[in-house]
């Protein structure tokens, strides 16, 4: 990692610092606030365990940063109360509600849509990185992973509202009384995700000049036999033959 490139995520490192104090103070519901903060400890603490050995680029920090500061927003306010109508009205002196004919709180979507849009393509790198996937991979198994994510996410909300009940369960849901808002939630999420690989493959389909070769191969069949049982056949004789 380059100096300029350590020190840029380090300005990051210490802006989203001071965000997330700056949030910590007095939230709306102290219980939802910190069931919304464990999984950024956890993304934190990687993050920061991994910069040096496998730094990301400007571009995904940037993103990623930016995702986790409306993550703060939302866990301040709980996702359901945040007033971002008040605020466009002060500045605007119209409702946006009233605008767009909405009948809830779209935080919640907004932060969904922005979590496929926004992380997808971190997730790529990774995934170019580490898998070293190619072609149709390095676009699809990103979409995949941001889809798989969204729903998984959605499962431990409904296991956080099961166990603990109440309004604190019901805070931390934030359905607004949508039966399908868990589906809404992940679709908006993959969506977002599809965006952004959509944008990557017009971008290098136009700057990359092996672009087509590069996605044909990805797409073709490097091992004709059939694997399954006569994989796991070959793998069990070649064990017990020692």
């Amino acid at each position: 990692m380059t100096t300029a490139h350590r020190r840029y995520f380090r300005i990051l490192a210490a802006l989203y610092g001071i965000v997330w104090l700056a949030l910590a103070i007095e939230p709306v519901d102290r219980n939802d606030w910190i069931l919304e903060n464990v999984i950024v400890v956890i993304a934190v603490f990687v993050l920061w365990a991994t910069y040096k050995w496998m730094p990301l680029s400007r571009i995904s920090y940037t993103m990623i940063f930016i995702f986790m500061c409306l993550h703060s927003v939302g866990s301040h306010y709980t996702y359901s109360e945040v007033p971002y109508n008040q605020w466009f009205i002060e500045l605007t002196g119209r409702s946006l509600h009233e605008l767009l004919e909405w009948d809830r709180n779209h935080f919640d979507r907004a932060v969904h849509f922005l979590y496929g849009l926004l992380l997808a393509y971190p997730i790529r790198e990774m995934f170019l990185r580490v898998a070293d996937v190619h072609g149709f991979w390095s676009y699809f198994l990103p979409l995949d992973l941001t889809m798989s994510t969204s729903m998984f996410y959605e499962l431990i909300e409904w296991l956080a509202a099961e166990t603990f009940g109440g309004e604190l369960g019901m805070a931390y849901l934030g359905t607004q009384g949508d039966v399908w808002d868990a589906h809404k939630d992940m679709a908006l999420a993959s969506l977002g995700a599809l965006i952004a690989m959509t944008t990557i493959i017009v971008l290098n389909s136009y700057l990359q000049r092996d672009f087509a070769r590069e996605w044909s191969e990805s797409l073709r069949i490097k091992r004709p036999e059939p694997l399954g049982e006569d994989a796991l056949r070959e793998l069990w004789h070649a064990k017990h033959k020692h």
